[in-house]
C-alpha cells in the first residue's frame, strides 16, 4: 500500500480475481491498491504514498502490539476478518490503557482470491477503524501462489499513548482484588463454528467482535488505580484468568453462578460438548480491581453500551500452587485449567 497513485484502470470489482501480478510491485499491483485500499482506507498519511508513515505524537508513553488474523470462514455472524483485525490490535492496545493513535495493515492474499471479497474486507477495515476513531496509515500486501494460502490473512500493528499515571499490568493483580469480567463469554468462538460448519441454531450466534478502547477509558476514568486488564481471546476466560494468576503469584477463585453466557451460547456449547470458559471472544475483557473500587468499577461499565452486561465473578486469593479455581453452580468446585489441547482452530 505505498506505491504512488497511476491512472485510474477500473478493476473488475464483481467478476474479477487477485493474479499474482497484484503482487509484483509494478502497475497490476498499483492498480489493486489504488482500487481497492486507497479507495476505502485513505488520509492524509496514507495518501503520502511513502515506505512509512511520519506523525507527531502526544505526551504520554508509546504502547505498540500487533496481531495476525486467519480466521476461517472470513465472514461471519457479526463480522469479518477486515473488522476483526483492527478491533484485535485496538484491544491489545486499550488491555494496557493506551488510546490507539493509528493502525498498519499487511495483507497476504492467495492467487484466485475475488477481488469483490477483497473489497468487502477492506470496506469494513475501513469502516471499523474510522468508528474506532484511528486510521489505517501505512501497509503492505503480498501475493501468494495458488493453493498456498487460505485466501487472505491480515496482520495489523497498533501505536497508542498510554496516559500520564496510568500503570495497567499482569503481574499487578493482589490477594482480595475483585475479578471483573464485561459481558458474556463465548459468543465470537461459537459464532465462528456455526458458520464453519454450517450448524442450523433456531437463534443465530453473532460474535462481539468490537472495539474495547472507549469502555476502557470509561473504566479508568471512574477507577485509575485498576491493577490490570485483559481480553479473553484464544483460550477464552480460562486462559486470561491462569495467566494473570501465573504473572501475579496468585490465585483466583471464581464462581460459575456470576459468569454471563447467553442462553444461544449454552445451549450451543451443551450440544456440541464445548466448555464456554475455553471458547474465544473478540469484545469482552477481564478486569482486576481493588476490592473497595468494585461497586465504582461497576457503575461506570454498566454505563458504557459495551459493558452493560459487566459483573464481579470472583476475587483473588492467595495460593502457592497458582491455581484458577472455581465454585460450581452445583455447590462443588473445580479448578479452571488451561485448555490442554486445540478447541477451536482458527477462530482470530
Amino acid at each position: 500500500m505505498t506505491n504512488q497513485p497511476t491512472a485510474h484502470i477500473p478493476l473488475d470489482l464483481r467478476h474479477g480475481r487477485v493474479e499474482l501480478t497484484h503482487g509484483a510491485g509494478g502497475r497490476a499491483m498499483s492498480q489493486l491498491i489504488d482500487g481497492i485500499f486507497r479507495r476505502h482506507l485513505d488520509n492524509p498519511l496514507l495518501a503520502q504514498g511513502n515506505d512509512q508513515a511520519c506523525f507527531t505524537v502526544p505526551s504520554g508513553r508509546l504502547a505498540m502490539s500487533t496481531d495476525g488474523h486467519v480466521v476461517s470462514p472470513l465472514f461471519f455472524p457479526g463480522g469479518d476478518i477486515g473488522a476483526l483485525a483492527v478491533h484485535g490490535t485496538i484491544n491489545d492496545l486499550a488491555m494496557g490503557g493506551a488510546r490507539p493513535l493509528h493502525l498498519s495493515a499487511g495483507f497476504i492474499i492467495e492467487e484466485g482470491f475475488a477481488l469483490a471479497e477483497l473489497d468487502r474486507i477492506v470496506a469494513s477495515m475501513a469502516q471499523a477503524a474510522e468508528a474506532a476513531g484511528v486510521r489505517v496509515v501505512t501497509g503492505d500486501t503480498k501475493v501468494v501462489e495458488r493453493g498456498k494460502g487460505d485466501g487472505v490473512f491480515i496482520t495489523t500493528t497498533g501505536i497508542g499513548v498510554v496516559p500520564e499515571g496510568i500503570e495497567l499490568s499482569g503481574e499487578r493483580a493482589r490477594p482480595g482484588d475483585a475479578i471483573v469480567l464485561s459481558g458474556g463469554i463465548g459468543e465470537h468462538g461459537v459464532a465462528i463454528l456455526a458458520e464453519r460448519e454450517h450448524l442450523g441454531f433456531a437463534t443465530t450466534v453473532h460474535s462481539d467482535s468490537a472495539a474495547l478502547h472507549g469502555l476502557v477509558a470509561t473504566m479508568l476514568a471512574a477507577v485509575p488505580g485498576l491493577r490490570c486488564l485483559r481480553d479473553p481471546t484464544r483460550g477464552g476466560l480460562a486462559a486470561c484468568l491462569n495467566e494473570l494468576a501465573h504473572q501475579s503469584g496468585v490465585g483466583m477463585q471464581i464462581r460459575e453462578a456470576a459468569i454471563p453466557v447467553h442462553p444461544e451460547v449454552a445451549a450451543a456449547c451443551e450440544l456440541l460438548g464445548l466448555d464456554p470458559l475455553h471458547i474465544a471472544n473478540e469484545g469482552k475483557l477481564v478486569a482486576i480491581c481493588p476490592r473497595d473500587r468494585v461497586t465504582d468499577l461497576l457503575a461506570a461499565m454498566h454505563a458504557h453500551p459495551l459493558g452493560t452486561g459487566a459483573s464481579q465473578i470472583g476475587e483473588v486469593v492467595e495460593d502457592a500452587l497458582l491455581l484458577v479455581q472455581m465454585e460450581t453452580s452445583f455447590g462443588g468446585a473445580r479448578v479452571v485449567d488451561w485448555l490442554s489441547g486445540e478447541q477451536l482452530p482458527r477462530i482470530c
